[in-house]
């Protein structure tokens, strides 16, 4: 048998010396020995305030209750300017509770209905900027009461998901409820009618921007009547009229701005708005299928009007937008940033032009077009980058979210795009992300996390992460409180845990105990962070050190308790995975036996293999393999049912995957080492389906179901029956043509057992239970076994160098030949005794080709250095084999083969001897 490991596939002393030293300086010591206490709650109060804003809402609460003087000083208004509840489930109790710091809340961001729905509760009447996400469930009446409770509103931004609840009733609500609105951005609205639109004209006189998104339908000509618009955005709807849009529009006076992104403007349309719209210096068209297959619009700038298209240098068009560029053109952005004092209209189109490229970027990417690989490669991806540094939070997040899918190929297995990867790594990104991993901001923490989470697929780009510091930052921010960001955190180590590299350093981190701790802080927090977590610790567990980590960090129990209790197949499928790969280490340390002994772990494992989900059923079988390596756990497995769903799942993965075939096969052999499960699984209608597994294609499983049938055939009941089921011409398929060496073995030492005399004797009753044995030839059988197993000998001897080695027996000699004849895998398996007195018994069969295959079997046994020769070396000194061997070395009829076998094996057990003596 073999074991297999699946895989998936701090601050320095110097630094925490340097701080304390810096404090001692502040702080009044009057002598060395006196123990200093520190009240933190003296601190001036600018100090204190200073401190709670670098904190999240969250902690800041938490701080708050630290003393009275806290508590007033958390409760500012400066503090409260700003208020984002994605990441908290926010209800009206809790909303009510906040309600007292919020009395001087201007900018909300919330996510989901039940949060909308409890902003009313916060009694900030005078809010000016709300931003939700996760909006389906919002529904025209939320809004309208939103719009209603907060008449200062100035901004609305719902999406960038699709708000398909909202009707323009909404609208015209926020129209006549908030008059001071500025900005209007909706994502995904069915239908915004002339009505809502005038609306919006009438009644919100100062309204310069709006930004219907992904709608699917806009009354285009009531657009032209909102004369105060400014910046004017419609991408991804697609039913718009434009060659009406396109002569009302070029007439509205003060529109500078207009993104058609994602539209199927016509070139006309797009002609009739450079040229005749006099105020309009930016309209932004990507990825418009008509536009792109034009090849009229080549030139970034029209008459002064900027044009941005995929097939346009965005670069360098923007940098037209600039009367002096004094750095390179890829700057420009961080360059207008650090202006002191800027164009005023300049300072109005860049903020919205960051947020509609993000959009627009964010969008391409998550549907991923053909035929973009040039365009992600020439400028996607530094744009991106730039726009992560926005000081805009919700650009830089859409960056990096965008940043986390145009890379993704194939969701479905994890597949990069291994140029694009490395154009962000190549061009600083691994950096910038890393820094905004390390933000307070919670949101741009998981941004940044997902982001270089699908980056650490590539292997180039993991191996930067971990050298820019980015294991350590990912292992802090899988201790957040937060479960977005741990969530994002634990993929990241998910991913970089692949590398063999990376392991110990995660280990070193914390990373192991942060995973573990993950499971039990969201035990029912959904798939998403149980399957990155327990993901993360399947990789971690195939290292022999890491897995004793996720022993002693609880990871044993956290893993068992998801195997027994979470619902969700992908969590099912990880945890199966990491309990077999902590189960594969059973040599050098103690997780095997811990997993079995840990309650309902091996109940759950054969639960699991009945699982409709193939995965789930594959990692379960791959763990129950590993665990029936230990005697106390095999025959606890079989208490537990596993030999009658390990036999139905045999049954059942004719047609399976490659991997799934080999750990049912697999799990059997382990199980079928023992004599009484043997004798079940025989009873259980096992061997059929092993027979059928023998004649995959797949060299694994030809070892896997090699070994249960030689396990099996140990037995003479067991033996008939594969005889029966049509067992020996599969085996003798084997013997002969499978690529595996182990698998041709196997299978010739499961044929000597057959025919070794034994099975005549149970052949005469019949292994049925009926009494009587399916009608097939023995003797027929018998010979096609005899003759396979003698050409499988032969092929691992040369005549010559056999008989030089039999007139001279000098040890050189026969270490030449053992060398040939050693079959590597062979050493890992472990015999008994009895079927180590079984081949000690057939060296006295009367059949010379049994001799020699069980002389060539102990010579695989007791080579030095295999992992359990010294255990074979014992049991056939106490079973006495030294004298037989000896007999048939000497043999006059005994074939050549047995003869020089039978020398090489009494030489190895002379060399154990040795050894166990020194």
């Amino acid at each position: 048998m073999s074991r297999r490991v699946r895989r998936k596939g701090a601050q320095s002393k110097d630094k925490g010396k340097a701080n304390l030293h810096s404090y001692s300086e502040i702080c009044h010591v009057s002598s060395s020995s006196e123990k200093v206490e520190v009240d933190w709650t003296s601190l001036p109060d600018d100090t204190v305030v200073q401190l709670f804003s670098c904190l999240n809402y969250r902690d800041r609460a938490s701080l708050s209750s630290t003393c009275r003087t806290w508590r007033a000083l958390g409760s500012s208004p400066c503090l409260w300017n700003s208020l984002d509840l994605r990441a908290h489930k926010c209800d009206a109790a809790t909303a009510a509770s906040l309600a007292p710091r919020c009395a001087k809340l201007q900018k909300l961001r919330f996510r989901g209905a039940e949060s909308a729905n409890a902003i009313m509760h916060l009694q900030a009447r005078g809010l000016r900027e709300i931003s939700g996400d996760f909006c389906r469930e919002i529904t025209d009446a939320t809004l309208s009461v939103m719009a209603a409770k907060h008449e200062a509103l100035e901004s609305i931004q719902l999406g960038p998901d699709f708000c398909d609840r909202i009707s323009s009733d909404a609208i015209k609500a926020v129209a006549l409820c908030c008059p001071m609105l500025k900005r209007l951005r909706l994502s995904g609205v069915r239908d915004i009618d002339a009505d809502a639109i005038n609306a919006l004209a009438r009644h919100c006189r100062q309204l310069a921007e709006i930004g219907f998104v992904d709608c699917v339908s806009v009354d285009e000509l009531a657009l032209g009547n909102v004369v105060s618009v400014r910046f004017l955005s419609v991408a991804g709807i697609r039913n718009i009229k434009w060659s009406s849009a396109s002569q009302v529009w070029n007439k509205l006076p003060n529109l500078t701005g207009l993104d058609v992104s994602r539209t199927d403007v016509s070139p006309s349309a797009l002609s009739r708005l450079l040229s005749s719209s006099q105020n309009l210096k930016v309209l932004c068209a990507l990825n418009c299928p008509l536009i792109e297959e034009e090849g009229n619009y080549t030139a970034c700038n029209h008459k002064g009007k900027l044009l941005l298209t995929l097939f346009n240098d965005i670069f360098k068009g923007v940098a037209s937008l600039f009367a002096d560029i004094t750095n390179t053109e890829r700057t420009l952005f961080s360059d207008w940033r650090n202006l002191k004092n800027g164009d005023k209209s300049l300072n109005e189109i860049m903020p919205w032009l960051e947020w509609i490229l993000s959009h627009a970027l964010l969008r391409i990417a998550e549907t991923n077009p053909q035929g973009l690989d040039s365009f992600w490669l020439r400028q996607g991806a530094a744009l991106l980058l730039r726009l992560i540094q926005s000081s805009q939070e919700d650009v830089q997040e859409r960056a990096a979210t965008a940043l986390a899918n145009f890379v993704v190929i194939d969701d479905e297995n994890a597949t990069v795009d291994c140029g694009r990867a490395e154009a962000v790594m190549q061009d600083g990104g691994i950096r910038l992300l890393l820094d905004l991993a390390r933000s307070c901001r919670e949101g741009l923490q998981s941004e940044a996390a997902k982001a270089i989470a699908n980056l650490s697929v590539n292997a180039k780009v993991a191996k930067a992460v971990a050298e820019e510091g980015g294991i350590n930052i990912l292992a802090d921010l899988a201790r957040s409180r937060n479960r977005l960001v741990a969530e994002e955190a634990a993929g990241g180590l998910w991913n970089l845990s692949v590398g063999e590299e990376h392991k110990g350093a995660i280990a070193e981190a914390g990373g192991v105990k942060a995973l573990v701790d993950l499971i039990f802080k969201w035990p029912s927090g959904g798939d998403g962070v149980l399957e990155r977590a327990a993901g993360a610790l399947a990789n971690l567990a195939a290292d022999d050190k890491c897995s004793m980590e996720v022993a002693l960090a609880g990871g044993v129990h956290a893993l068992v308790m998801l195997a027994r209790s979470c619902k969700f197949e992908g969590v099912q499928e990880q945890a199966a995975r990491a309990l077999a790969n902590l189960a594969a280490h059973g040599d050098s340390n103690s997780n095997n036996a811990a997993v079995g002994q840990e309650a309902g772990a091996l109940e759950a494992l054969v639960q699991l293999t009945c699982s409709h989900h193939e995965g789930v059923r594959q990692e379960a079988a791959g763990a129950l393999w590993n665990l029936s390596f230990d005697d106390r756990n095999r025959e606890a497995i079989a208490a537990a049912g596993g030999v009658e769903a390990l036999v139905s799942l045999a049954q059942t993965c004719s047609n399976a995957s490659q991997g799934l075939q080999e750990r049912a096969a697999g799990a059997l052999w382990g199980l079928s080492v023992s004599e009484a499960n043997s004798i079940a699984i025989g009873r259980e209608g096992g061997v059929a389906p092993l027979i059928a597994l023998a004649r995959s294609d797949a060299e694994d499983v030809h070892e896997t179901a090699a070994g249960a049938l030689w396990n099996l055939a140990f037995n003479p009941g067991n033996a008939l029956r594969i005889v029966e089921e049509g067992g020996v011409p599969a085996l003798v398929n084997l013997c002969s043509s499978s690529a595996s060496k182990m698998a041709r073995f196997m299978a010739a030492l499961a044929l000597a057992y057959m025919f070794d005399g034994r099975m005549d004797e149970v052949a005469l009753i019949g292994s049925s239970s009926e009494g009587s044995s399916k009608s097939v030839s023995l003797d027929g059988a018998r010979r096609m076994a005899l003759k396979n197993i003698e050409t499988f000998v032969r092929t691992f001897s040369d005549q010559q160098t056999f008989y030089a080695a039999a007139a001279s027996s000098a040890p050189a000699s026969l270490a030449q030949v053992a060398e040939a004849a050693r079959i590597q895998e062979a050493g890992h398996l472990r015999c008994s005794g009895a079927e180590i007195g079984r081949f000690v018994a057939m060296l006295r069969n009367s059949s010379s080709i049994l001799k020699a295959c069980a002389s060539f079997a102990l010579l695989q046994f007791t080579i030095p250095g295999g992992r359990h020769a010294m255990h074979h070396a014992c049991l056939l000194q106490k079973a006495g084999a030294a004298r037989v061997l000896r007999a048939a070395a000497a043999s006059a009829t005994a074939p050549i083969e047995a003869k020089i076998f039978a020398k090489i094996v009494l030489r190895n057990l002379e060399h154990h001897h040795v050894e166990a003596s020194i």
